[in-house]
């Protein structure tokens, strides 16, 4: 059994999600960085250093999910921490603006392939990787479960007119992460007995590939993250947080 808290950050070979696997390896955890394209996956834990651990995964694809488990019981023996960090905001905007896509991205004309291409992903895959990684999470002392989340997908937020991304809801990426926030309390309800923890983050408003855009670092970004995932035994289960707003409503 590897003597160090082993971690697994999926989307882990760029943006928030390398710094992540950086910050944990900081923090003395051994980490392997998800990445569906191992060569990249090899290039972002070389970046890291010692403690990185290239891992392939891709969470659309249960054969690459079921052989990542199958190594890390294989090498590692347990799993402590899984962070759920691997999404994708769309698969059609190419070189569209960001008025161009949203006008194509409401409830009346999205594309359904392309909802179901998001989801697929973002909740799905997360489903998939749980239900593979659980036995491994199972064979650690103390294990937690992070899922990236976003508040745009809070219900709550944008059921509010003055919430200044109300206008962005859509049955895209947005309702992706309000389902995954379903998922996180499903899995916090179910591992209540066992310990576990589970807790959805918001990461905030980040520059990265995702989006193209954004108001604050991946060192913002991976904060919360990092804060949660390393969170004891008498830390709290079934929460949605944030750096910048703390608990995040529903």
């Amino acid at each position: 059994m590897h003597n160090k808290r082993v971690a697994l950050v999926t989307g882990a070979n760029q943006g928030i999600g390398l710094q992540v696997a950086k910050d944990l390896v900081a923090n003395g955890l051994t980490v392997l960085v998800g990445s569906r394209n191992f060569e990249r996956g090899e290039a972002a834990a070389k970046e890291i250093g010692p403690g990185a651990i290239a891992l392939q995964l891709d969470v659309t694809d249960q054969a690459s999910i079921t052989a990542a488990a199958e190594r890390i019981r294989k090498e590692l023996g347990r799993l402590d921490v899984l962070i759920q960090n691997a999404a994708i905001s769309n698969t059609r905007k190419g070189s569209m603006s960001v008025e161009e896509y949203s006008k194509l991205s409401l409830a009346s004309n999205v594309s359904l392939d392309e909802v179901r291409a998001v989801w697929e992903t973002n909740v799905f895959g997360v489903l998939a990787v749980y239900q593979a990684m659980l036995p491994l999470l199972r064979e650690a002392p103390q294990a937690s479960i992070v899922n990236v989340s976003s508040g745009v997908g809070s219900l709550t937020s944008n059921s509010d007119p003055a919430y200044e991304y109300r206008s962005f809801f859509r049955p895209g990426y947005p309702a992706s992460k309000t389902a995954l926030n379903a998922m996180t309390l499903a899995m916090a309800i179910e591992l209540e007995p066992t310990g576990i923890k589970v807790n959805a983050v918001s990461p905030g408003f980040t520059k990265t590939a995702l989006n193209g855009q954004g108001t604050q670092t991946v060192e913002n970004g991976a904060s919360e993250i990092v804060r949660v995932a390393l969170l004891g035994p008498d830390g709290p289960t079934g929460t949605f947080t944030s750096a910048t707003f703390g608990t995040i409503p529903w």
